[in-house]
């Protein structure tokens, strides 16, 4: 159940299962590197023992068709438009020139990267929308080469989400593994230039020791939400909203930040009575032992307290919201009023729910199509413009010694 938590205490346990996966996912990655698909194949095995290849052929999408039920398929179609529909609006231009003053023009180019990897977590359920939110954002973006891998035995309603927004190039592996497969590249996997989506703290682990080979979207472990409430609030809706995180997985978790300690007895009691009527129990329990609440003098001091938590989801639930959504700083998403559940975000309302999480949010944006393109500056310069800043750019070059600089604008200037 529920314990009284502080800040520090928060952020230490959501950051430690990540320094003892590290040493684990370390170990995983030096497999991959020596042995490439060999070891990819053993470790599949071991959850589905007749595997005779990590990729999923095409049959194998068609057939996980027969499995899904067509309303089900529907309403992931109807998802994949209000997700593209949001991230429509984040694309940038192309390109875009303009001239500051004669003869100079700036500019910006956006350039899709070439190839991504796209990592869905498994085994405990199928993550369809997951699939939708890693892929969606690289298709806007203009990504044209996309791999994603999912711990087998990778569950029909996966297949046909991934064969929804058009990736077919599927690997049956999972853990720190798949994304060093990712990374490194073996026999039969081309190598990424980056790898986005959520997983547990061998994933993350493993995409924040393998930086260097390929660039992560940000650390995104187990799932987690902060709610700042007063007691205007819906003790049940909290409540549900605490549960809804924790049957994520044994390791999400969830803070309760209110001036109001009456709320927390009755959220507590709200928790109880709703666990008997939800079957991932074992989950949930484990889960709610990470979780906790913090009791603050005033919303203000809600706020403050939030910030520094920095969570993945933050609900707000107040009788004044807008003030309080204004002084929040740190957050992967927001969800405002008693009826906007984190579900919206997590399948329908069109928001992307892979997001930093430990904290990370104080620091990286969740996930958006300007994490899958690559920017270049540009300027076209000509003889009039150069001559307007030939002297500052002479001046700061001589001043720091670098004779070449300088004499590349004076040979320029002084030509007829």
């Amino acid at each position: 159940m529920l314990q009284e938590l502080s800040v520090e205490a928060w952020i230490q346990q959501r950051r430690s299962n990540l320094d003892e996966a590290r040493r684990s996912a370390a170990e995983i990655i030096s497999t991959i590197q020596k042995e490439g698909d060999a070891a990819l194949l053993r470790m599949a095995r071991k959850y589905e023992p007749d595997l005779e290849s990590i990729s999923v052929t095409r049959e194998e999408i068609d057939s996980a068709y027969d499995e899904v039920d067509d309303i089900l398929v529907e309403s992931l179609i109807e998802a994949e438009v209000r997700i593209t529909r949001f991230h429509e609006r984040q694309k940038d231009h192309d390109l875009w020139l303009e001239e500051v003053e004669p003869g100079i023009t700036l500019g910006v180019k956006t350039t899709p990267l070439d190839r991504v990897g796209l990592y869905i977590p498994g085994r405990r359920a199928a993550y369809p929308s997951t699939v939708l939110m890693n892929a969606i954002p690289a298709k806007v973006a203009g990504v044209p080469d996309m791999c994603a891998c999912s711990p087998p035995p990778i569950l029909p309603l996966t297949l046909v989400a991934l064969d929804i927004v058009g990736v077919t190039e599927i690997y049956r592996m999972g853990g720190a593994q798949a994304v060093a497969a990712m990374a490194l590249g073996t026999q039969s996997i081309k190598p990424v230039r980056k790898i986005v989506g959520p997983g547990n703290a061998y994933v993350t682990a493993a995409k924040m020791l393998l930086r260097e080979e390929a660039e992560i979207d940000f650390p995104a472990g187990p799932s987690e939400i902060g709610i700042i409430a007063d007691s205007s609030a819906n003790p049940e809706f909290i409540a549900i909203d605490i549960l809804a995180q924790s049957e994520h997985d044994p390791d999400a978790a969830c803070i309760l930040v209110t001036p109001d300690k009456n709320l927390v007895e009755k959220v507590k009691e709200e928790i109880s009575r709703l666990m008997q009527e939800l079957p991932r129990t074992d989950i949930i329990t484990e889960a709610l032992t990470h979780s906790g609440y913090i009791v603050t003098p005033d919303i203000p001091g809600a706020v403050s307290v939030m910030n520094g938590i920095a969570p993945e989801h933050l609900s707000i639930v107040v009788q004044d919201s807008l003030p309080v959504l204004s002084a929040v700083k740190n957050a992967g998403s927001i969800f405002v009023g008693p009826y906007a559940p984190v579900a919206a975000g997590d399948y329908a309302s069109g928001t992307n729910h892979v997001l930093p999480t430990a904290g990370y949010a104080a620091t990286y944006s969740g996930l958006n199509v300007s994490h899958f393109c690559k920017t270049s500056t540009v300027q076209i310069i000509t003889k009039t413009g150069l001559e307007a800043i030939g002297d500052v750019i002479e001046n700061i070059a001589d001043a720091e010694g670098l004779t070449a600089h300088a004499r590349s604008v004076r040979i320029r200037r002084s030509f007829r």
